[in-house]
């Protein structure tokens, strides 16, 4: 019967241990040294709204802003991830026939050719929230069709907008989609 006691107040003491304080803990820290990391990264708009976060892709179906990388989950956190097609699977050849089909409707102006990869596939997650700076670039032309203002300045919002490697060698360069649309949202309302 003893060691049924201890048993079991070892239970009780470890579970508090992991699953209370450990958590309280872990929470405290984050909040302490890095909370906008720990709540979301979340992105606000001018009027102090939340509009996203910098973590998670969002659908963009206007033609007159950037557009990120496709997802096959729609967007849609609850079940991310993709289905991961061999190159010879039929399904994903359809799904890139199609992903530049709609490019070249959308952007006759620019060769498939020099068409980012990342445009026409989606990511491991299907949530990315960024694309690289040449499919920013790519896209150029036709936001500068559609809205009047000048490739010069789409450029630019490109460059402002474009996350360097971390620590200057992990990782590519990046441009998150959601603070470019933002960027050229209020480059729009200024004219």
């Amino acid at each position: 019967m003893k060691t049924v006691w201890i048993t079991l107040r070892t239970s009780v003491i470890l579970f508090l241990l992991c699953c209370v304080v450990y958590q309280l803990a872990v929470t405290g820290i984050a909040q302490a040294f890095m909370s906008k990391q720990a709540d979301g990264s979340l992105i606000y708009n001018s009027n102090n709204q939340v509009v996203g976060s910098a973590l998670v892709g969002q659908a963009f179906t206007e033609p007159q802003y950037f557009q990120g990388r496709i997802s096959s989950i729609d967007y849609n956190a609850n079940g991310s991830g993709s289905p991961n097609f061999a190159p010879s699977n039929p399904e994903l050849l359809k799904r890139l026939q199609e992903s530049v089909s709609t490019w070249q409707k959308q952007n006759p102006d620019v060769p498939v050719a020099s068409l980012p990869v990342d445009l026409i596939t989606n990511s491991g997650s299907g949530l990315d929230p960024d694309i690289s700076p040449e499919a920013a670039t790519a896209q150029i032309p036709r936001i500068s069709n559609l809205t009047g203002v000048s490739t010069d300045q789409l450029q630019t919002l490109v460059q402002q907008n474009t996350m360097s490697r971390q620590l200057g060698i992990f990782g590519e360069p990046a441009v998150n989609v959601l603070k470019l649309n933002m960027a050229l949202q209020q480059e729009l309302s200024k004219s």
